[in-house]
C-alpha cells in the first residue's frame, strides 16, 4: 500500500488514502525499523486475526450498495486514519458565534442539519451541507483525523483513574485544573456486552474525540461511520438528518451487520503503541514543565478489562483523559456536553513520531510549535509554555526530542 506522508495542511484537504481490503502486517517508517500499525504482541493468534480481519475492514472503501450516504465526507476509516496514524483526511465543524468570534450563540437555527460540513452526496441524495455562503457569525473550523494507536490502552483506563487525576489537578496552584466530561451514551446497546453493558442515556465518562464526547471504542466506531460516511449499523441505527429529507439510501435498512461494527472495533482497541526509547533526561524535563499534567505518562487500567494484556496495568498513554481549557486562540466554539468551546481534550501522545503536522487542527508544522500554539488568553498551559521558555536551548531541545520520539 501506498504510504502517505504530508508536509501541509492544504495536502489534506480532501485526499484520501487508497483502500486495501488485504490484513496486513504494520507499515514501517521508510528507511527504518520502526514498525506502527501493528498488534499487541501479546495477543492470542485467534486475537490477532481479528486485528487483520477488522484491519481489513477500517482500510475499506463502502460505496453506494454498501449504505454510503446520503450525507459522507470520507468513504473508509482508514481516510481519515491511514495505517493507524493521523490523517489524512479532515472534516470541517461550523458555529454560529457571538461578535467575538469565540462564543457559542444560543441560537443555532442557522445550521439546520448540524455542525458538521458533509460536502459529499450519495444513494439519491443531492444537496451537500455546506457552511452558509458570506455568513460572517458562522466561524469554521478544521478537525484532522486523530491516529487510532494505542486506543484500546485508552479504553482500558479505570473511570476511577481518571476521576483521581482530576481530583489532584484540582489542588493544584498553576492553573492546570482538568475536567471530566460527563456524558450521555447515545447508541443503541451492543449485543458483545464483554466491554461494557450501556443503555442509550445512561452517565458515562467521555475518552473519546477531540473533546471527550463518548466512551467506548465501539460506540466511536459507530459514531464516525454513521457520522462520516452515512453508514447505519444496530448501534447507530438511523441517517442523520440532511437537506433531502432522506431516511435511506440505495441499501435498505441498516447497512452493516454488528459484527462488522465489532470487527473495526477490535482492530482499534488491539493496535499496539509504538515502541519507545526511554530518555530518562527528556522525561525529566517533561515533567519539569509541567507537560506530564496533562500528558500523564501513565494511568491505571481496570483490573476486570476483557483483554487481559490490557488489563491492570500502567498504560503509557501521555493523557489524562480530561477537559482543559485551551484559552482564546484555540477555540473553536463547539460544545459537546460539558465540554465548552475553549476546551479539549488532553491529545495522548501516541506514535508522535509519525505525525507530519500537529495540534487538532494541524496548525503546528514542528512540535516546537505546537508547543507554543498551547500558549493563549486564559489558557490552563500558559504557565507549561513559559516553563519550556525558561530552559537553555540545550534542554528545550531534549525536552523536543524526548516528546518527537514518542
Amino acid at each position: 500500500m501506498t504510504r502517505l506522508r504530508f508536509t501541509c495542511i492544504a495536502a489534506l484537504c480532501l485526499v484520501g488514502c487508497g483502500s486495501d481490503p488485504e490484513p496486513r502486517t504494520g507499515r514501517v517508517v521508510f528507511g527504518t525499523d520502526d514498525p506502527f500499525d501493528v498488534p499487541i504482541t501479546e495477543l492470542s493468534t485467534a486475537d490477532k486475526q481479528k486485528f487483520a480481519d477488522g484491519d481489513a475492514l477500517f482500510d475499506l472503501s463502502l460505496r453506494e450498495y454498501d449504505g454510503l450516504g446520503p450525507l459522507y465526507t470520507r468513504a473508509a476509516c482508514s481516510n481519515c486514519h491511514a495505517e493507524g496514524a493521523r490523517g489524512p483526511g479532515l472534516v470541517q465543524k461550523m458555529v454560529v458565534t457571538e461578535a467575538d468570534g469565540i462564543t457559542p450563540a444560543a441560537d443555532q437555527s442557522k445550521l439546520a442539519y448540524g455542525q458538521t460540513v458533509h460536502p459529499l452526496v450519495a444513494g439519491g441524495a443531492v444537496t451537500p451541507v455546506v457552511p452558509p455562503a458570506g455568513d460572517g457569525s458562522v466561524k469554521i473550523t478544521l478537525r484532522l483525523g486523530p491516529p487510532i494507536l494505542g486506543r484500546g490502552y485508552m479504553e482500558a483506563v479505570a473511570d476511577s483513574e481518571i476521576e483521581r487525576v482530576a481530583a489532584e489537578q484540582a489542588q493544584r496552584t498553576d492553573g492546570i485544573h482538568g475536567r471530566v466530561n460527563h456524558v450521555a451514551y447515545s447508541a443503541e446497546p451492543n449485543p458483545d456486552q464483554r466491554f461494557h453493558r450501556h443503555q442509550p442515556g445512561d452517565p458515562v465518562i467521555g475518552r473519546f474525540g477531540l473533546k471527550a464526547r463518548i466512551s467506548s471504542v465501539d460506540e466511536f466506531t459507530a459514531d464516525a461511520l454513521q457520522g462520516d460516511m452515512g453508514i447505519t449499523s444496530p448501534l447507530r441505527p438511523t441517517e442523520i438528518p440532511n437537506p433531502d429529507g432522506m431516511t435511506d439510501d440505495r441499501k435498505p435498512g441498516v447497512d452493516l451487520t454488528i459484527d462488522s461494527v465489532n470487527l473495526r472495533a477490535d482492530y482499534v482497541r488491539t493496535t499496539a503503541i509504538p515502541k519507545r526509547i526511554d530518555d530518562a533526561r527528556g522525561r525529566q524535563l517533561f515533567e519539569q514543565a509541567s507537560c506530564a499534567a496533562c500528558h500523564v505518562p501513565a494511568m491505571r487500567t481496570r483490573a476486570d478489562y476483557p483483554i487481559a494484556v490490557l488489563a491492570d496495568i500502567d498504560a503509557a498513554i501521555f493523557t489524562d483523559l480530561l477537559l482543559h481549557d485551551m484559552g482564546d486562540a484555540l477555540a473553536d466554539g463547539m460544545v459537546e456536553s460539558e465540554a465548552t468551546g475553549r476546551d479539549w481534550r488532553t491529545a495522548p501522545l501516541i506514535g508522535l513520531r509519525f505525525d507530519r503536522v500537529f495540534m487538532h487542527d494541524g496548525r503546528a508544522a514542528t512540535v516546537e510549535d505546537a508547543i507554543r500554539a498551547h500558549a493563549s488568553p486564559g489558557s490552563e498551559a500558559n504557565g507549561s509554555v513559559a516553563a519550556f521558555d525558561a530552559l537553555s536551548a540545550a534542554d528545550r531541545q531534549a525536552l523536543l526530542q524526548f516528546v518527537s520520539s514518542l
